[in-house]
């Protein structure tokens, strides 16, 4: 049948008794690949000790490629830390070690916790989604540390060279530096004393200042008791009204806008800086300037030089544009970019790579970015933000008369240092580094053979050269679909035009990414390991479905079968996919192939491919870029499904709800043949439907399989009834005194509230009227967050009861002599369980499930489900929690024998 997993083609073949190194599970439209037996048998809930590495003293690794011994580099990944980065220090990790891990280069895994205890962990603890999943259970997880000392000297033994990757505190403020420097571990990144100077905030604008620089003026607030004359004086000084005057206050030592806040006024100004204290985000507040009429811009810096020569090449820029989407979004008049921007897919940011300033503009941002890179002696790579204020908006009295950051076009400010920037899948790094040729393995492995030069025993080694996958050929696919002999092609395609559509962008990515690196082992671990489908390796391409226009209504929307055959599918290019919306990579297709615009780009590459090459020719380790400039290919959906079905494709699914869950896509794959991943058309289309999946699952009752009493409603009905007759008829009929609303047809805690009373649901119908694309948050009785709205309002929506889930608190601090931070306070006896299902058709068995933990709220918000570095699963789930759920489960055994 053409529904057959994947998974069913796929075989792993060892050739030796050493222990795997990859096992592959894939089904449904998720993928996880795991890098261990270890790994896997961690998410089929066994409880595993962590692989330590050894404390003995360091040998020489090496492995035999054919008759070529190569040493193998063996890495220590350090990531957490104290700060509330320390999430996305846990995505990073996990992407260093996705790229880098591999025969010639060994990854063991480190964690500071926010108490900086230290433990070496499995690779398993890197994959969990927050360093809250496992921080209660470390003590018997994971190999402990009795101090950081002691951390260190194993460090000094058991690896060749350590990756930090902790953001924030410790991280980049010299903390961790300074103890691989005391007991001489080779490190990758700026050294200790210029990791303190370029952290502070403070200290680096008056470095900055001191070379020449352009710094935005700027007021430090030390302890409580500011003389508020003086502030006052400052915002006279720079012709800021005392009493509104708008002004940007923030932390002065830490990263990913936290803390960071807009005030008007002194009084205002001092408020949010003693909150910013009294919060413990930091002792000391800069008050700055707002740049109105700004351009946000951050560039990644890398050093190719030689020996103790450096030579710092900016890549291409990215342009950070927050997006005000019409009358239908929530307006904020101080909106910065923040976490929530940083992190969460959504369309209130976007990004330009490179940015849409004149040419002289970026030309002097690479200039300066490099320069600042020299001048305050930064190393191997760094992340540089600034602004860019055109002449029209930037008041330059205000500033300094400075000598760097003057263009004809207006003035350039460079305002944040980054030593360890983010390398999530789709970060600044791999987004700026695939626009001009590298992969993500390729400069994630240059920045680390950077820093071997710098330590005389490392200078020369040569075991993580040679290893790049030819991406380039394979990716060239836009010349030639043709089936090349010994390949099996997958296209993996997502998108749609859901609400769920940037998460279907996030899973299509990571499933892309994995099945990419999947292929390098196959292509490099010859040796020990082969990997077939069918016996051949696999060649995959990344595909967008187009968004539809956002003013069909969702009656029409995808609905007739030529409509869509006749949507749009853009194969893509390696570095089109690194973005973080559909509309961005959509807008990135379109740009691409307009001509002017394609021509400042690849001008703009060539000049940086330039001069890297400038530097990067003294390497023999450099084997030349990996990634090519193709261009993205339009097809409609019927002609990319006649390709699928011509190079004998399989497709992997990752498009969430629409035709992509509700049997649509299955069905036109099915006519033509073309297997894809997932379930059948006929299955898929129950699913997507929660009314006719409680149908479906009705006769299992007895069994044991329940599922919820609902209340379908239309939108329009709604609307037009009173709304004290809908609630008392809901509530009367479901028995219950508050409500769970939710769309009929749509995911991702879309559109999803708790209703407590006829006020919150007249205040949820007028927002589906109103077409509003969120709800802000505590509108309603009860307090929450934000509430994403779908776009557009459904026609059905679903209210059910709504359940009370008990209280699950997770601490990183062990509170009882078995060594657990969590509690759990069983009243309710109902906790929320996800799980994954997989498998061949006839075959299917689950994985361990998980138990998702809300920090805030009544719903599992947006952001603790997808945003990076957030929301709590525990996977397996403890077993205080488990046992209640045997308990469950036997009762209803016994109920069916």
């Amino acid at each position: 049948m053409a529904t057959s997993s994947l998974s069913g083609n796929f075989s792993v073949l060892r050739h030796s008794e050493t222990q795997s190194r990859s096992l592959l599970l894939l089904g449904g439209s998720s993928v996880k690949l795991f890098r261990s037996k270890h790994e896997a048998s961690t998410c089929h809930g066994a409880r595993v000790a962590a692989a330590v590495p050894r404390a003995s003293a360091p040998e020489v690794a090496v492995v035999e490629k054919g008759r070529e011994k190569v040493r193998v580099l063996k890495l220590g990944l350090i990531c957490g830390g104290p700060s509330a980065e320390r999430g996305i220090s846990l995505n990073s990790a996990r992407s260093v070690l996705d790229h880098l891990q591999g025969d010639d280069l060994h990854v063991s895994c480190y964690y500071i916790d926010c108490n900086l205890n230290a433990f070496a962990i499995s690779s398993a603890q890197v994959y969990s989604n927050t360093p809250a999943d496992f921080d209660f259970k470390l003590e018997s997880l994971a190999q402990s540390f009795q101090t950081l000392s002691d951390l260190a000297k194993h460090l000094a033994t058991a690896v060749d060279i350590v990756f930090p990757v902790i953001h924030g505190q410790f991280g980049e403020d010299g903390g961790i530096q300074e103890l691989l420097e005391k007991y001489n571990v080779p490190f990758v990144g700026t050294g200790s004393k210029e990791c303190c100077q370029a952290f502070d905030k403070h200290k680096a604008s008056l470095e900055l200042r001191k070379h020449g620089f352009i710094t935005v003026p700027s007021f430090l607030v030390q302890g409580y008791e500011t003389d508020k004359s003086e502030l006052s004086e400052w915002f006279k000084k720079h012709q800021l009204d005392p009493d509104l005057g708008k002004v940007v206050v923030k932390p002065t030592r830490g990263g990913s806008s936290i803390g960071v806040g807009v005030a008007y006024g002194v009084n205002d100004s001092l408020v949010k800086a003693n909150e910013i204290m009294s919060e413990g985000i930091d002792k000391k507040v800069l008050i700055e300037i707002f740049l109105e009429g700004g351009n946000e811009f951050t560039a990644i810096v890398l050093d190719v030089g030689s020996d103790l020569d450096s030579f710092p090449v900016v890549l291409l820029p990215t342009e950070v544009e927050l997006q005000f989407r019409g009358a239908n979004d929530v307006k904020e008049n101080d909106a910065i970019f923040n976490y929530r921007r940083k992190y969460l897919p959504t369309q209130q940011v976007a990004y330009h790579t490179p940015p849409r300033f004149p040419l002289d503009v970026i030309e002097n941002i690479r200039k300066g970015a490099s320069l600042l890179f020299q001048r305050l002696c930064l190393q191997d790579f760094a992340r540089i933000d600034g602004w860019f204020l055109p002449n029209s908006s930037s008041k330059l009295s205000p500033f300094s008369q400075s000598e760097f950051g003057r263009t004809e076009s207006g003035a350039i400010i460079f305002t944040d240092i980054n030593m360890i920037s983010g390398m999530e899948q789709t970060s600044f790094l791999f987004q700026q580094a695939s626009k001009v040729g590298f992969s993500h393995t390729n400069i994630l492995r240059s920045i680390i053979h950077h820093a071997c030069l710098r330590f005389p025993n490392l200078a020369s080694v040569s075991g993580i050269s040679g290893q790049l996958p030819s991406r380039s050929k394979s990716l060239q696919r836009n010349k030639s679909f043709s089936r090349r002999e010994g390949t099996r092609k997958v296209f993996v395609i997502f998108g749609g035009n859901t609400s769920e559509r940037q998460v279907s962008l996030m899973s299509g990515t990571n499933v892309w990414l994995n099945l990419l690196a999947f292929h390098d082992v196959s292509l490099h671990n010859q040796e020990d390991l082969k990997v077939t489908v069918n016996n051949a390796l696999l060649e995959v391409t990344p595909c967008l479905l187009s968004p539809t226009s956002e003013c069909a209504s969702s009656i029409d929307m995808g609905k007739k079968a030529d409509d869509v055959m006749n949507r749009t599918v853009w194969s893509l290019p390696y570095s089109l996919v690194l973005r973080h919306t559909t509309e961005e990579v959509l807008d990135a297709c379109m740009e691409a192939i307009e001509p002017e615009h394609a021509a400042i780009t690849s001008e703009l590459r060539k000049k940086v491919m330039n001069d890297l090459m400038e530097g990067l020719k003294d390497h023999n380790w450099f084997t030349g870029f990996d990634i090519a400039d193709d261009l993205p290919v339009k097809f409609s959906l019927r002609q990319w499904i006649k390709l699928a079905k011509e190079v004998q494709a399989t497709v992997f699914i990752a498009v969430h709800g629409g035709i992509g869950e509700d049997g649509t896509l299955q069905s036109l794959l099915d006519a033509e043949g073309v297997p894809y991943t997932g379930p059948g058309a006929m299955a898929s289309k129950i699913c997507m439907d929660k009314v006719a999946t409680s149908v479906a699952l009705k006769h299992l009752a007895n069994s044991g399989v329940l599922t919820i009493n609902k209340d379908v409603r239309q939108k329009d009905d709604l609307s037009n009834k009173p709304i004290n007759d809908t609630w008392h008829d809901l509530t009367r009929k479901l028995q219950c005194q508050t409500l769970c609303v939710k769309p009929a047809k749509d995911g991702c805690s879309t559109g999803v509230a708790r209703l407590c009373c006829p006020e919150d649901l007249a205040i949820y119908v007028k927002a589906l009227e109103d077409c509003l694309l969120r709800i802000p948050p505590n509108c309603l009785s009860k307090a929450h967050g934000m509430i994403e709205m779908p776009n557009p309002p459904p026609e059905h929506l679903i209210f059910e009861p709504f359940i009370e889930t008990d209280e699950i608190i997770v601490t990183s601090k062990f509170e009882d002599a078995t060594g657990h931070g969590l509690t759990w306070k069983g009243h309710s006896r109902w906790v929320e369980i996800t799980v994954g299902v997989i498998g061949k058709r006839g075959s299917m068995h689950s994985l361990s499930p998980s138990v998702t933990v809300k920090e805030s709220g009544d719903i599992l918000s947006l952001e603790e489900k997808f945003q990076g570095g957030t929301g709590i699963n525990l996977t397996p789930p403890p077993l205080s929690i488990m046992r209640y759920v045997k308990e469950i489960f036997l009762w209803n055994a016994m109920q069916i024998s």
